[in-house]
């Protein structure tokens, strides 16, 4: 297939028949994370230019879903876990024991290629994070984050979200 050997990386560059060899063919691995994390890295990462969080939550919503930047925009309309049946989904903070089971599925030896995670100390430190940010926002704000991402919400288990309240 001429597919193989192209440097497209979108699957939208391909045509219907290409997209379902491709995805048939492959291992799919989707990575998510907790979409008020994802804000946060964002911010943190200063790829807003809002000098508080409340404001640059405030730009995240008024640009709305289809103009969003892929940093902060909803998984469901990036990964497309609807349509596309996903082998493995990751979870950010689970890091150590999912990638150790996926390298062992492969037949890849788990020790010689993992760094060493701290998922533990990742979580507490979004925890915290999360808690602090969250405070900084209005109840309408929140309520709008909620329903921006209420489709990532219903499709990934994020239950401790600060989003899922």
């Amino acid at each position: 297939h001429h597919w193989r050997h192209t440097k497209e990386t979108e699957l939208s560059k391909f045509n219907q028949t290409e997209i379902e060899a491709m995805l048939g063919s492959y291992t799919k691995v989707l990575f998510v994370r907790d979409p008020f994390h994802r804000l946060i890295a964002t911010f943190l990462q200063g790829m807003g230019s809002s000098p508080s969080f409340s404001s640059f939550v405030q730009d995240v919503l008024s640009s709305g879903t289809h103009n969003a930047s892929v940093a902060w925009k909803p998984l469901v309309s990036l990964c497309l876990p609807c349509l596309i049946q996903y082998d493995y989904v990751v979870m950010f903070g689970f890091h150590g024991q999912e990638l150790g089971h996926l390298l062992r599925r492969a037949g890849l030896s788990v020790g010689s290629l993992l760094p060493e995670f701290t998922d533990t100390q990742v979580l507490w430190t979004y925890r915290w994070l999360s808690e602090q940010m969250f405070s900084e926002l209005s109840a309408q704000q929140k309520k709008k984050l909620s329903r921006f991402y209420r489709w990532d919400l219903s499709a990934f288990p994020f239950s401790s979200s600060f989003l899922s309240d």
